[in-house]
Order: structure tokens, then sequence, then C-alpha cells
């Protein structure tokens, strides 16, 4: 488990953005999308999220938040 959560959700649905129209504006398929809607990855390109903060006008801090009272990776331990 990560400290890092994603909040990509939180944002789409403040954007009323569906997963198939981000897919399409970002140019990353619905797969690799909703991994990160979900927060199913372990790492994003920096790319990736230039892409997606540019389409949906928003910074990386927006979509990526630091909890410091999740348990960290079992590297940080």
């Amino acid at each position: 488990m990560s400290r890092i959560v994603l909040r990509l959700d939180r944002v789409m649905a403040d954007r009323k953005m569906s997963l198939n129209e981000l897919s399409e504006k970002v140019g990353v398929s619905n797969v690799n999308l909703s991994k990160l809607k979900t927060g199913k990855v372990s790492a994003i390109r920096f790319s990736t999220l230039e892409a997606i903060c540019e389409v949906l006008n928003c910074q990386p801090g927006d979509i990526l938040e630091y909890d410091p009272s999740l348990p960290g990776t079992e590297e940080e331990k």
C-alpha cells in the first residue's frame, strides 16, 4: 500500500468528464485510466500526468495526495 492517494475520480466528477471522454482527449486507454482512477497503479508517467492535468485544467496536486497516516510500502519499512 502507498501513502499516495489518487483523486482522479474526484477531479473528473468536478469537471463532469467521463472516463471515455478523458481517455480520448488524453490518448490513454480506458483500462489504464480506470486503474489510475481506482488507485490500482504503482507509477504514472509524467507525460501522462501532464496530459491529464492539461485536459482537466488542474494541477498534479489536485490528482495526487500524500497521506502520512496510511501504512507505507514494504520498501519503506
